[in-house]
């Protein structure tokens, strides 16, 4: 069975079948292991019916004590040898399970490892989790066709061939029950996995609005919006249910066929022999056999159909992670695009600028100049966003960084020197301490500076063990603003060379973004940084603004020159008398703290807070643009 390090293979992804037959693939010795003992084990379990007969007629009619003793000793042997044959096609089969599902499991988790950024822009969550938490289950359970599925079928036709030597009649009415299952069970089947497939569906949009109401339940709640939302998941679940039950009423005729067609042949089979036993064309003890053979083959028409039902769900998940693994990730060069402007190898790939070089991204006329504060502002957020997206390298490209193509620079190149700090980047579980610093193991000092930087140390003082509280996944044991803050942190003590942030203040009340406007500056002088906004805190600060209209560059400017030539501009961005007064004092404020406040924090300054000292709320209400986004 694969273990933790074992390399799971390459994957067939041309369809479910195929993945399917992949799995039995890479297990070949242990599958046909399975489909041996499993046959073996069933066959068994027909002959017991004929060394009954056998001890009917040869000992028990005739009244030969040492004949029956003889063949009731066989009965007791073949019964205690299948016993033991039985313990190993279980085995057998579970390691065969078990591998089809760890195996699935390693494909998928690698799979979304090389994906990376590009796994939320191809899939939802919900689909990952679905795959994760059920579908390795069905796919595994489909791989029961290799033990009592083959088993089935051989044990199917040496019973037939046991009842020819018997009564021909009988043998055909058995060899004629195959077919009536295929025709009674194979619609069923089809029709299972178009209700199985579209089940899938819903249930992954419900896992996903589960998501969103575990992330969002406060900040709709205090905006007024969960009855709206608790309306919308109703219905889902609503349909998700009639769904369900149609699912059920399929699934619910093949179990019912799975017993009821047994049991039918039972009948037909016995009433047939009972009619030869009293012609006396078969004798008592072939009769008593007769029986048993039927009743053995109960279990193995089961089989069958429930074979068939396993395949149906089976193939349905396997598509599923068949179409995942047909994703594909961010290329690491893109080789067809030419030279590099002179500066390459003439094969289309190049090395990163030396030194910190332009950003320029010719679709919307960005031009980002190295080590200054660049915003880019514009109505609809998804246009920065898609700017932002080019300029980090996250999908398809025309960028150049100093002239040469971006998509020709390695990609670890690109990731090494330029990061894009998206304001919905996830966050693991863990203490404080390892959300911000990750993997890095950052000295303390850097960690304080890092989330000064980001107005975060209030959240540090408010916290019962400072650093080393714990954060939940997602960070959903804080604030929509205080996740915010401690994303931007982890982003500063990164210190890339270039860094993009997406909306790093919208969550934040106007004192705590005047404060990250202020200390954003004066943490990355000399580095080059990009945001994304529409906060005149935030603008101010700024060396240069470009004002996107369209997602093309409508006017490049300072703030405070924009705001007086550019009335779209200044619609945009400008805010209400009692805000601008609110945030001239904020700055008043803020510029006498910079007299107070040394810039640095230390470790101990956030890991003791001072008795009684809690959190200042500065994210307070988060604010409603982050629910529109």
């Amino acid at each position: 069975m694969i273990d933790a390090y074992e390399d799971p293979g390459t994957p067939d992804s041309r369809g479910g079948w195929a993945y399917l037959a992949w799995l039995v693939r890479c297990q070949p010795w242990r599958a046909l292991a399975g489909a041996v003992l499993a046959s073996v084990w069933m066959v068994l379990m027909a002959v017991a019916p004929y060394l009954l007969s056998k001890a009917v007629d040869d000992g028990l009619e005739p009244g030969d004590t040492t004949a029956l003793a003889g063949w009731t000793a066989a009965l007791f042997a073949v019964g205690a040898f299948n016993a033991w044959v039985s313990i190993m096609r279980h085995r057998t089969m579970t390691r065969v399970r078990m591998d089809g599902y760890l195996r699935t499991t390693k494909v998928v988790v690698g799979h979304t490892l090389r994906l990376g950024a590009a796994l939320p822009r191809q899939a939802e969550a919900s689909e990952v989790v679905t795959i994760g938490v059920s579908d390795v289950h069905t796919i595994a359970g489909a791989l029961t066709v290799i033990g009592p599925g083959v088993g089935s079928v051989v044990v199917y036709v040496f019973v037939a061939g046991l009842l020819l030597s018997v009564s021909p009649l009988l043998a055909a009415v058995v060899l004629l029950g195959m077919p009536v299952v295929a025709v009674l069970v194979g619609p069923l089947m089809a029709r299972l996995q178009g209700t199985e497939t579209e089940y899938r569906e819903r249930q992954g949009v419900l896992t996903a609005r589960i998501g969103d109401l575990a992330g969002g339940l406060r900040v709709l709640n205090g905006l007024g919006g969960k009855e709206l939302f608790a309306a919308s998941f109703d219905r889902d679940s609503q349909r998700l249910r009639a769904q369900g039950y149609r699912v059920g009423a399929v699934t619910s005729w093949m179990q019912a066929l799975g017993v009821g067609l047994p049991t039918l042949f039972l009948a037909v089979v016995t009433w047939l022999a009972a009619r030869l036993a009293a012609q006396g064309d078969m004798t008592v003890g072939e009769l008593v056999s007769v029986y048993g053979y039927v009743a053995v083959l109960i279990g193995p028409v089961a089989f069958l159909v429930d074979m068939g039902y396993q395949l149906s769900r089976g193939v349905v998940a396997a598509r599923r992670v068949v179409r995942l693994l047909r994703l594909e990730p961010a290329a690491d060069t893109d080789t067809g695009t030419g030279t590099d402007s002179g500066t390459g190898t003439g094969t289309g790939v190049a090395d990163a600028p030396a030194e910190p070089s332009v950003l320029h991204d010719p679709v919307s006329g960005v031009r980002v100049a190295p080590g200054r504060l660049t915003a880019l502002v514009c109505a609809r957020h998804a246009d920065v966003t898609a700017v932002v997206d080019r300029l980090g390298r996250y999908g398809p490209t025309d960028a150049t960084w100093g002239g040469v193509r971006l998509d020709a620079v390695p990609l670890d190149q690109v990731r090494d020197r330029i990061l894009v700090a998206d304001n919905e980047a996830d966050l693991f579980a863990g203490s404080l301490r390892e959300v911000v610093g990750g993997r890095r193991g950052p000295s303390p000092a850097d960690v304080g500076r890092a989330v000064r930087a980001a107005a975060a140390d209030d959240i540090v003082r408010g916290l019962p063990e400072g650093l080393e509280s714990p954060v939940t996944a997602q960070g959903r044991s804080l604030s929509g603003g205080q996740r915010q803050r401690v994303r931007l942190a982890r982003a500063l003590l990164a210190d890339p060379g270039t860094l993009l942030a997406v909306e790093p203040t919208s969550a934040l009340d106007a004192h705590t973004e005047a404060a990250v406007a202020r200390r954003l500056r004066a943490a990355r002088t000399g580095r080059t940084t990009v945001v994304t906004t529409t906060s005149p805190l935030l603008l101010a600060q700024a060396d240069t603004v470009h004002y996107l209209v369209d997602g093309k560059v409508a006017a490049t400017g300072h703030h405070h020159d924009l705001l007086e030539r550019e009335p779209g501009y200044r619609a945009l961005v400008a805010r209400d008398t009692d805000d601008t007064d609110d945030m001239a004092d904020t700055e008043a404020t803020e510029a006498t703290d910079d007299t107070a406040d040394t810039e640095a924090t230390d470790d101990t300054d956030l890991t003791d807070p001072a008795p009684g000292e809690t959190n200042t709320g500065a994210d307070a209400g988060t604010g409603a643009e982050e629910v529109v986004r």
